[in-house]
């Protein structure tokens, strides 16, 4: 479906609070975020340091799975899919917005995604909904 070059794999999970504030302070924070290697190797370039970022978003309600209790995942903190699904294009699109070429899979389809973790840096992004 969506594929890019060198760049990020972002897993975007919505909760109940989300908005798009919050989609688009996501977005900054991912665009500024000093994650990619410089010329001595060392974190300290973003998104916006680059001059054709790349980003695959992946809609992954699952990242909100509650596994403290019991066996079997609970999913009420995911926000309703006609709900995630518009916040997740505006995270997409606000990216867009700030020069970055955005991929995406199929919002609520049954996906293979492959990638290549060069690092490995995974990062977990919360950001509180404003108040």
């Amino acid at each position: 479906m969506g594929a890019i070059g060198p760049g990020l794999c972002v897993l975007v999970g919505v909760t109940h609070a989300d908005d798009a504030t919050v989609a688009d302070r996501l977005a900054d924070k991912v665009w500024n975020l000093r994650i990619l290697g410089d010329d001595a190797g060392v974190m300290n370039r973003s998104l916006a340091d680059l001059e054709n970022p790349q980003v695959l978003v992946v809609s992954q309600f699952t990242l909100y799975g509650e596994t403290r209790r019991g066996r079997r995942p609970s999913w009420v903190a995911a926000a309703p899919g006609h709900i995630a699904e518009r916040l997740v294009e505006a995270f997409a699109d606000a990216l867009r917005g700030r020069g970055v070429r955005v991929a995406t899979g199929r919002f609520g389809a049954e996906m293979q995604v492959e990638l290549v973790n060069e690092g490995p840096v995974t990062l977990l992004l919360e950001l509180p909904a404003p108040a």
